[in-house]
């Protein structure tokens, strides 16, 4: 039954037991009953149930009025406060990415001073806001790093995690092959929940999921930052890898088994000369026609 119907007959005094529970469980039956209360004491020369309930209605209205106002305000404040919270979250958890392409180096300043220089073809992902609390980078490919002295670093892969206290070091994770090689202070390397330590001059090493021999590098920083790839007995696949990442080139494979070590080096200068550093000591030869390169087997 409508609500209107059941006041009118709650002042009609004309309720049965069904309607009469029916009104008591109106929300406002409680201020119904007061403002009732209240109008009987004024005495009119005849009762009408249109009139007491003409005068009812004002009243009701003007408390629903009064409710929606004060509700209309709570949502207001909610929707204050939910962007206030939205645009605190936002800004205190966005990242700043750093992307480049290929044959592209750039150089990065961190918060806390320490210098990254990141290869070609790489990503970095750090937190400003949150750098007092969480010194930690995110890594997908290649870059050297000078680490400021101060609280713990952490260098984040999708192959491991690299921690370190004030110290020089590179770390290149790209499909398949992992490589940490520290050029000054200590290095901690954990892989597959063990942690080893690496020394200046040491190398921690998987391809392909070998972990391979650490061998002892002579030179203060890695050759990329002078224009040159080196490896050393790394499958021919990931040292082609690495050349489509230095020059925008598309290179096609004849007959050639890419599982071959390779140990040498080649320049990022010179597209030929490069060409010539990896197909001559495997016995390759090539062919160039504009932006493809055909390797094959002689």
């Amino acid at each position: 039954m409508e609500r209107e119907t059941l006041i009118k007959k709650w002042l009609n005094h004309n309720l049965n037991t069904q309607e009469q529970k029916a009104f008591e469980q109106l929300e406002d039956y409680a201020e119904l009953t007061k403002i009732n209360s209240a109008l009987k004491g004024f005495k009119a020369p005849n009762f009408s149930v249109d009139d007491n309930y003409s005068t009812l209605i004002p009243k009701l209205k003007a408390k629903t009025t009064s409710t929606v106002a004060w509700f209309k305000l709570l949502l207001r404040i909610a929707a204050i406060l939910a962007i206030s919270l939205s645009a605190y979250y936002y800004t205190t958890t966005l990242d700043t990415k750093i992307n480049t392409t290929i044959a592209e180096q750039t150089n990065i300043v961190l918060p806390d001073a320490s210098q990254v220089t990141l290869n070609a073809n790489s990503t970095l992902v750090f937190n400003k806001n949150q750098w007092n609390n969480n010194r930690n980078v995110k890594l997908n490919g290649e870059a050297f790093f000078k680490v400021a002295k101060g609280q713990k670093f952490d260098v984040v892969t999708d192959a491991g995690t690299v921690s370190v206290l004030g110290t020089e070091f590179n770390v290149k994770q790209r499909d398949g092959y992992f490589n940490v090689t520290c050029y000054e202070g200590l290095v901690a390397v954990k892989h597959n929940n063990k942690t080893i330590q690496l020394q200046p001059g040491h190398t921690f090493q998987i391809i392909d999921g070998k972990l391979l021999a650490d061998e002892k590098e002579n030179t203060t920083q890695p050759n990329w930052l002078r224009g040159e790839s080196s490896f050393n007995s790394v499958p021919l696949k990931h040292v082609i890898s690495e050349f489509k990442i230095q020059y925008n080139t598309t290179i096609t494979l004849e007959n050639i088994d890419t599982s071959r070590l390779f140990t040498g080096s080649f320049t990022h200068k010179n597209l030929d000369l490069a060409l010539k550093s990896i197909t001559i000591p495997l016995n390759l030869s090539y062919s160039k026609l504009e932006t493809s390169i055909l390797l094959k087997s002689e």
